[in-house]
């Protein structure tokens, strides 16, 4: 329950001697909790005002403001949703009932609590496919970033139907205005807890890279961060506005209902959740796009609505990080078993949905993987078109962007889980010893490739510069993250070509 108290004067905003230290906000002063090595953590801090009631379905509007201090101690409430479905419930981080209606709320770790502290800053967009994860997971613990000299920020938003769903009434991307509405808070009120507005960088994974991809070219986005990280994301991840119709209109079929704001809102939120749900598997067994239009690639039917494909350009303002991880989409296929159903005969399927020449595509990627299976070389191919290839095309958009390849093979799965996505995640918070990530990285992945991403992450923070060279068409300088890291020059290049004019 919120709990706030008048603000006293033995209560002094900025205090470091305080284990509760005090920090202002634009709605009120908010009180923490400092812990053993001098990390101040402010937790559940609305950003927003709750997104029901009779803003349902609209942009988000300023929180309502409060006297006295408000307990910032615990998560605020996260955005409703139905779990990720077995196997990937036990392997993706979540954090599960705390759903509730105030949930457009940021979690703040900082060394420095007070102002004129001019830290950077990060700010941590989840993912989860647009339909499921929080920003107040434990694996997204911001303490090292803070232990380290950043301010670190978690967002949650608004997911799935509420937050994407495309419906007449209904201002489009509602969960990406959420995300801007946050970043806007953090520009107001950042440097009450020592951090500088004008050195933020924010950094996601998945669908928080994503939506770094679309709000890198979203007018209202624009001077709200300086730096991104883009973790297996990019630009390319979007629905046109003729496939978010198509399934807005098969949801409401489903339901019995017109696909308007004013009829979803009078829904049952379980009922909503449940079908939202349905529809996910239908079109991941019924992958047609005359039915799904451009989610029928990719089975994500809440992304981003846009009119096309929109990178940025050299003057967009922002440097970026951007990559992949070398083995992504065994996450969706060996837990599941799919790995080993894969036939020759879905292989060449699969690569000319991609928009790829079968013939001439797999014998480029069967030279480089002799040995590998119709299953092995689906990985290779779907995790270049879903997350490799728009990286790259980030990067060469952006002259002077920074390019990283994670390649650390997780032991899990008889070691056939790999580098598969979000299996980097731990490494770069520096929480390998969060529980939630033993069932993806195993009992003991290695502290020192720990130390190696998460410290590139922050010196990106801090000065732009990751460590290694810039990437460009006359050296693609790629860091690979591993067991022995560097960087190397254009990895897998007859791969990446296959992809000009393609993607």
């Amino acid at each position: 329950m919120l709990s706030i108290e008048p603000l006293g004067p033995e209560l002094k905003s900025g205090d470091l001697k305080q284990m509760e230290p005090v920090c202002m906000t634009r709605q009120g002063a908010v009180r923490g909790r400092m812990d053993d090595a001098g990390v101040a953590s402010f937790l559940g801090i609305p950003y927003a005002a709750p997104p029901f009631g009779p803003r349902r379905f609209r942009a988000p509007a300023p929180p309502a403001p409060w006297q006295g201090v408000r307990e910032a101690h615990a998560h605020g409430p996260t955005a409703p949703r139905v779990p990720y479905a077995p196997p990937f419930d036990a392997l993706i981080p979540e954090d599960l009932g705390r759903d509730g209606e105030d949930c457009l709320n940021l979690s703040v770790w900082t060394p420095e609590p007070g102002p004129n502290g001019g830290l950077p800053v990060m700010v941590w967009l989840h993912g989860g496919a647009f339909s499921n994860g929080s920003g107040s997971a434990s694996a997204y613990d911001g303490r090292a970033f803070a232990r380290d000299g950043v301010v670190c920020v978690t967002v949650n938003y608004r997911l799935g139907t509420d937050g994407f769903l495309s419906l007449e009434g209904a201002p489009d991307n509602r969960g990406l205005l959420d995300q801007i509405a946050a970043l806007e808070w953090v520009r107001e009120n950042i440097a009450s807890f020592g951090g500088s507005p004008d050195r933020v960088t924010v950094f996601g994974e998945s669908a928080g890279a994503m939506s770094i991809g679309v709000l890198l070219g979203t007018e209202p986005a624009r001077g709200l961060f300086r730096r991104a990280v883009l973790q297996s994301g990019g630009a390319h991840h979007f629905l046109r506005p003729r496939s978010a119709r198509l399934i807005a209109a098969h949801l409401a079929e489903r339901l019995g209902v017109a696909a308007t704001a004013e009829a979803f809102a009078a829904l049952p939120l379980a009922t909503l959740l449940g079908a939202q749900a349905e529809l996910r598997a239908e079109i991941g067994r019924r992958p047609d796009p005359e039915l799904w239009g451009d989610a029928a690639l990719n089975a994500m039917p809440f992304e981003p609505v846009a009119p096309g494909l929109a990178l940025p350009g050299p003057d967009c303002g922002v440097e970026l990080l951007v990559g992949s991880n070398r083995e992504e989409n065994r996450l969706f296929m060996v837990p599941t078993g799919r790995m080993d159903t894969i036939t020759d005969e879905r292989l060449r399927l699969a690569a000319t949905a991609y928009g790829l020449d079968p013939d001439r595509a797999l014998a480029v990627y069967r030279a480089g993987r002799e040995q590998a299976s119709a299953g092995e070389l689906l990985d290779a191919v779907a995790t270049d078109w879903f997350y490799r290839i728009p990286a790259l095309r980030l990067a060469e958009a952006v002259p002077g962007s920074h390019v990283y390849e994670f390649a650390w093979r997780s032991p899990q799965f008889d070691g056939e889980l790999g580098a598969c996505h979000a299996s980097e995640l731990g490494f770069v918070f520096d929480n390998l010893h969060d529980p939630t990530y033993l069932p993806m990285l195993g009992s003991h992945p290695p502290q020192a490739l720990a130390d190696t991403v998460h410290g590139a992450w922050v010196a990106f923070a801090e000065t732009g510069d990751p460590g290694w060279p810039a990437y460009g068409p006359a050296g693609r300088t790629t860091m690979i993250f591993a067991d022995e890291s560097g960087p190397v020059d254009d990895p897998r290049p007859a791969e990446r070509a296959l992809w000009e004019g393609v993607r």
